[in-house]
This record gives C-alpha cells, structure tokens and sequence, in this order.
C-alpha cells in the first residue's frame, strides 16, 4: 500500500477534528507520476503556513522514493503562497542510488516557485552511533496541555520550560504505521515553534502587529525512527539574530532519550 492510500484509510481513524484536516491537506492529488496537486487551511497565517508546504513537498518526494526512508532535507521559501488556490509540486528523480535517492521538489502557484526543497533518501544500513543527551525535564504526564494548540489542535504541545524552550509535542490521535506520514507531520510541527525562538531571547510578544516574521529556509535531518502519536520533547534555542533575520535550531528527543531529529530554519523578523 502507497503513502497516499495510507492517508487515505487515516482520515477519520481516532484523531481530532484538526488532525484529520492535516492529514487530508497531506493526502496529495497525484496527476502525473511526478506531478501533484494540494490544497491548504486557514490557520490564521496571512499566507499558506510553510509547516504544510514542508510537509506536502516530502510527501510528493517519499511517494516517488518507495524502497528508501527519509533522512534530511533542505527548503527555501520563496514567496507567500495564497490560501485560496491550489499549490502544483513537481519532482524531479535527481538521483537513484543504490543506498541513497535524491529529490528535488518545486511548490508553485499561477506558474511562479513558491518553494524548493531538496530530500535525500536511505536504505537501511547500519554503522556508528552516538547522541547528545537529552536534557532531564518533567515527563508530559506530569504537565497541561498548552492552552494554545498548534494549528487549532492537529499537534497537542505541553510546555516545560518557557524560557530554554522546551515543549514536549506529538500528534492529537492515532496514526497509521506509514514512516512517511510521521516524517511530514513532524516537518509540519517543527514550523509551529522555532522562530519563537529567537523572539523569546528578546520578551517581545511574536503575535501582529508587535512583528512581522516569515521563514526563509528550513533544514531537518532524521536521525532514528520515531512515532509521532506518541510523546517527542522538542528543544529549541537561536543562536543569533542580526540583519532582520533570525537562525533558530531545535533537536527532538524521544521518550526513551533518543535523538529523533534535528532541525534548523532561518525567519525574517521586523519590528513593527
């Protein structure tokens, strides 16, 4: 069964009402073997939120990688997609390796690049291993949930610590075994937090009309497999901001210590 037949049998299986609307935003239009076709939501952005443009580009490349699993990926957003029109994803089969598929997505509205991202794809093979550790935080049973949930509540955050910036997050429901889900849907939250970041470091209140922040790129590399039903702790922290632009980077981290993800994003941020 392919990804987007997945998708299809997890609409409706036990997750909220938000949850089921992501993973419908996810299950592409497939229109060509290398062409989809996608639509978005209102979640109160003023253009289409780049978590989903992030994630429904890996889901158009993962569907043309079928016998690899996801391991990094690199995007630039170049303009602000509308909300109300259709979003075209073409990929391009830049290479099919024995061990590693490359392949490089192109997001476009009324025939201009909206975003680009490049993913590269692993067989399973084995090798070194080595983490950081993973900081010793309460556990999310022990917290309440945020009382603003990500994306009207398709991703359920629990904070720890504001100030470090740890939440522990996972998906609002039950979902199905695809990894490729999984790997989409964390790209899709990772874009929820990171640029708060670096607003944080300074008390400043990220909500319009305080601040005008869009991300430029976003970098994610997957370390070990992970479900996303279950509890991830998600560390973030920005390192330096100058120019109006801000880097901000997180690590995710399992319940059993392990490191799950990396990932790195670059955002405009102006002050009102």
């Amino acid at each position: 069964m392919g990804p987007m037949a997945v998708l299809a049998e997890a609409v409706g299986q036990g997750g909220s009402a938000a949850l089921d609307e992501v993973l419908a935003l996810l299950r592409l239009e497939r229109l060509e073997e290398t062409l989809f076709r996608g639509v978005s939501n209102d979640i109160g952005t003023t253009s289409v939120f780049g978590g989903l443009v992030l994630g429904q580009a890996l889901m158009a490349a993962g569907a043309t990688v079928p016998t690899h699993a996801v391991h990094s990926l690199h995007g630039y957003f170049i303009r602000p997609g509308d909300k109300r029109a259709p979003i075209l994803y073409t990929v391009e089969r830049t290479r099919d390796g024995a061990s590693f598929s490359t392949r490089s997505v192109t997001a476009s509205q009324g025939g201009k690049a909206i975003f680009q991202m490049l993913a590269s794809f692993q067989r399973a093979e084995g090798g070194l291993d080595h983490q950081c550790a993973m900081p010793d935080v309460q556990l999310p049973e022990q917290l309440a949930d945020d009382s603003q949930a990500g994306a009207q509540r398709a991703i359920v955050f629990r904070t720890v610590d504001q100030a470090p910036g740890r939440a522990w997050m996972r998906a609002d429901g039950r979902l199905p075994d695809d990894p490729l889900l999984h790997h989409a849907l964390l790209a899709y939250a990772s874009d929820l937090k990171l640029l708060g970041a670096a607003v944080r470091r300074h008390g400043l209140d990220p909500r319009p009309p305080n601040l005008h922040s869009v991300s430029l790129d976003h970098a994610m590399w997957f370390h070990r497999g992970f479900r996303f039903d279950d509890w991830l702790l998600f560390e973030t922290d920005s390192p330096s901001a100058s120019h109006a632009r801000a880097m901000c980077r997180g690590s995710i981290f399992g319940r059993d210590g392990r490191l799950l993800a990396s990932v790195a994003q670059e955002g405009l941020i102006r002050l009102r």
